[in-house]
């Protein structure tokens, strides 16, 4: 079992803050460090100091740690053109020495787009964006050194780009696709991701939404495209302690009214979590995200760093 850890800047997070956080999950063991791509918070607390840009913040990131895997989970399609993205993302698996994902999804969060002037078209054109951008980025990557890329869709249009510069990893950093969405993420993850992730819910919701894209793969016919099978990962949503006032501390925050969807955490002791990511292997995961609501809380991180990643070894 993989065991990265997702953050959420916008709850309020320097960079020197998540520069501290990366280093020690770096340093603790962890598989990943990935973040959350917003750009303001979800309640009405204003996340001081202010919004940090994912993608500039994991280029600073990139050359600032040498082995943890760094990445969004997940990019708003709504943010940027796929070209430039394309362009981003490539130059920052160079800056990591590969060790980049990018997570991306159709966009959700109206507030934030109506904020700094950010257009925010209806749930089908977001969807459809999204297709056409995971078209575009994986086609740029492909596209072989020397020759052109070109692509003529219904939003987004490329002539004769240079498919320039290629990542690392090749044929491109994996592409993380996620959500409960019942029938287009399905449709998505099975033609264009490397992982399939489910964040925050239930074991048993998470088990229906791997099912549902196990038969969107096989609709698909991946398993005779030559491509590697999905990775399956589940997000969850993390308050521990070493007493349980120590985890209802950790676990306030998810009390406070917030505009996203109802979430399962686990709240209570290391034993607890390992428990719980058990759970999710048995129904298919191999990776699991851990939220951590706090960046400033780097005891929690340790203690899941010297009492869960050791029990997870071999799992």
């Amino acid at each position: 079992m993989r065991v990265a850890v997702f953050t959420e800047p916008h709850r309020g997070a320097s960079y020197d803050d998540q520069l501290r956080f990366a280093r020690l999950c770096e340093a603790g063991g962890f598989d990943g460090f990935l973040r959350a791509d917003h750009y303001r918070a979800m309640s009405d607390e204003p996340g001081l100091p202010g919004p940090t840009d994912a993608w500039l913040t994991l280029a600073a990131l990139a050359r600032e740690t040498s082995r943890i895997r760094l990445g969004t989970l997940v990019t708003s399609a709504t943010f940027r053109l796929p070209g430039p993205l394309a362009v981003m993302v490539a130059q920052v698996d160079q800056m990591s020495g590969g060790r980049v994902e990018l997570g991306i999804g159709a966009g959700w969060y109206e507030r934030e787009h109506t904020a700094y002037g950010i257009p925010f078209p209806g749930v089908g054109e977001r969807f459809d964006r999204l297709a056409e951008q995971l078209e575009i980025v994986t086609g740029l990557w492909r596209t072989p050194v020397g020759e052109s890329y070109t692509w003529a869709g219904e939003y987004y249009r490329l002539v004769d780009a240079p498919a320039l510069p290629k990542p690392v990893q090749q044929p491109g950093p994996p592409v993380i696709v996620g959500g409960r969405g019942p029938k287009r993420t399905p449709d998505l993850a099975a033609r264009y991701a490397d992982e399939f992730n489910v964040p925050f819910t239930s074991v048993g919701e998470t088990a229906q939404a791997y099912d549902r894209v196990r038969e969107a793969c096989d609709r698909a016919g991946r398993a005779d495209s030559g491509r590697a099978p999905l990775v399956y990962s589940a997000g969850i949503v993390v308050a521990i302690g070493r007493t349980d006032v120590e985890a209802q501390r950790r676990a306030a925050p998810l009390h406070v009214k917030s505009a996203l969807p109802p979430e399962d955490p686990v709240v209570g002791s290391p034993a607890q979590l390992v428990d719980r990511i058990g759970e999710f292997a048995a129904v298919g995961a191999t990776r699991v995200h851990l939220r951590l609501i706090d960046l400033d809380d780097l005891d929690q991180l340790e203690l899941i760093a010297a009492e869960v990643l050791p029990q997870l070894d071999g799992s």
